[in-house]
């Protein structure tokens, strides 16, 4: 299908979602790719992966750009030639971008049953204020993908999703809350949005002072 659903959380920042129902084949017909990327394309084992890069590929091409204008540094983040920030992520059958003029991050996950049982390994400061009576799964999955976003905006690397990253207070209603790096030299706050998509949560972050 076209284009699922575009956002536009300020006047600097674009968000693209792709809803993946389209074939590899119809993914990859006439979508340039560079050598690096075929050659990633191709060391995919998952065709579902594979129809996740595409698809990114396709959200490129709605906001302006082609594969040729992305590329990557080491620790595997994602950059535009022409200096605008960029996030990505993908997941079954959705994928999404968020590009800005400052640093942002974006997650979409599927609502799993899961998610309960790996809630350890991630959620810490959070305990504190996880409502029984609230969707507990999707509670879970918007504090996930808030970390995530807000790892992919930590240029760094290192961090850890428990101890160094705390998201604050909300309800699934609320559809935004606020998200904090716990980094030494890194004091900044962020805004944190959520929505629900067909059983998915997309959530992503944004600078709260350059988002004022």
């Amino acid at each position: 299908m076209p284009l699922y659903k575009t956002i536009k959380p300020n006047s600097y920042t674009s968000i693209f979602v792709w809803k993946i129902e389209e074939s590899f084949d119809e993914l990859f017909k006439n979508t340039p790719l560079t050598l690096k990327s075929e050659k990633r394309l191709n060391s995919m084992k998952s065709e579902l992966h594979q129809r996740g890069f595409l698809s990114v590929r396709h959200l490129l091409k709605e906001a302006g750009y082609n594969d040729f204008d992305l590329f990557y540094t080491k620790n595997g983040k994602p950059h535009l030639k022409n200096g605008k920030r960029i996030s990505i992520t993908h997941s079954f059958t959705f994928s999404a971008v968020i590009i800005s003029d400052v640093e942002v991050g974006i997650d979409i996950e599927k609502n799993r049953e899961k998610i309960k049982i790996i809630q350890h390994k991630f959620v810490n400061f959070e305990q504190g204020f996880i409502h029984k009576d609230d969707n507990y799964i999707e509670q879970l999955t918007v504090i996930w993908g808030a970390k995530e976003s807000l790892y992919k905006i930590y240029p760094y690397g290192g961090l850890t999703f428990k101890n160094d990253i705390d998201i604050y207070s909300f309800q699934i209603a609320d559809k935004k809350t606020t998200g904090f790096i716990k980094a030494e030299n890194w004091n900044n706050k962020y805004d944190i949005h959520f929505e629900q998509l067909d059983g998915f949560t997309l959530v992503y972050a944004l600078d709260s002072l350059k988002n004022a």
